[in-house]
């Protein structure tokens, strides 16, 4: 049977797999309700298996839907990636980057990342998702990504079509109000001593949550908690106005002097910093010169930073 699958009928799927609803669907498409189920029929028909199970306002995926998704978002971000290779033939004027990065890294490398591919390709579209590691490699092999900052050490790259350069070792270390500082005097503090402080723990959503909760964990230690759930930026605010100390990367003290750091001691806690791709996809131009960008300024970084580390050279 000739299979005459098209783009436009997985554009009408992955929008009523995302909206949950054929006329919503089809309202976002611009096209009639109608005509959206007759190319998700056709689609069934050429397929030879239902994708949706069809209930008044509750439309679901079936079996044969949920395994056709994943390869569906595939093959409409790499059409996506070939328009925006043949436009980038004019010489990086125009284009479109979409990199991902934990939310931890996104006030220190990333900004400075995104500031100078700004300065240098103004016309090229930037887009950022900040999520945790694991949301960022799913993005990734769905297409939803050129690049993803990965925290390697915790979520090493399962899929098999995704690489990851080791870009960055940073130690995690103790922050704490320069103005208003309870740990005065001191070069280290073990976890225990740091348990009985007040601290500021980071959302869920964070990588760094986890690991540092893993650390309490396996020493029967508990932080005390004085404010849970924080983001980054406010986080590293709190600290400097001396509500708490907090654990973050060292990767955030760069042009922070409302801050002091000191070591953490056993445990000492450090982490990984991969740089993500798809290894069945060439890198468009736009995304190689993100690539190099982020390269130098990680270099540049580590050398800001004695707790930071570059690892691009394969050290």
């Amino acid at each position: 049977m000739l299979w005459t699958m098209n783009l436009e009928q997985l554009r009408g799927f992955t929008t009523i797999a995302r909206v949950g609803h054929f006329t919503r669907a089809a309202e976002d498409l611009h096209l009639t309700q109608p005509s959206l189920s007759r190319q998700i029929a056709t689609l069934e028909q050429d397929l030879g298996s239902e994708l949706f199970h069809r209930a008044r306002g509750n439309i679901t995926l079936t079996a044969a839907g949920e395994a056709l998704l994943p390869l569906a978002r595939r093959m409409l971000a790499d059409e996506e990636n070939v328009r925006l290779e043949m436009a980038e033939l004019a010489g990086l004027r125009k284009g479109r980057v979409r990199l991902g990065a934990p939310p931890t890294l996104c006030v220190s490398l990333v900004a400075e990342v995104l500031g100078v591919f700004h300065r240098q390709y103004p016309g090229i579209e930037l887009h950022l998702s900040e999520a945790g590691s694991k949301n960022l490699l799913d993005e990734l092999d769905g297409g939803q990504l050129d690049l993803a900052l990965i925290v390697t050490s915790e979520h090493a790259v399962p899929q098999k079509n995704l690489e990851s350069l080791p870009l960055l070792a940073e130690e995690l270390v103790v922050i704490d109000s320069s103005s208003n500082p309870r740990l005065l005097g001191k070069e280290s503090i073990d976890l225990k001593t740091l348990s009985r402080l007040p601290q500021i723990v980071f959302s869920q959503s964070y990588d760094l949550r986890a690991s540092t909760m893993e650390a309490y964990s396996s020493r029967n230690l508990a932080p005390n908690a004085v404010l849970e759930g924080g983001e980054m930026d406010a986080v590293l605010r709190f600290v400097e106005v001396g509500l708490g100390v907090a654990i973050v990367p060292a990767t955030v003290l760069v042009d922070r002097p409302g801050l002091t750091a000191i070591a953490l001691q056993n445990p000492r806690l450090t982490r990984t910093i991969g740089l993500a791709h798809r290894k069945d996809v060439s890198l468009t131009r736009a995304a190689a010169a993100m690539q190099e960008i982020i390269l130098h300024t990680a270099t540049m970084l580590a050398s800001r930073q004695p707790r930071i580390t570059s690892l691009q050279l394969g050290d």
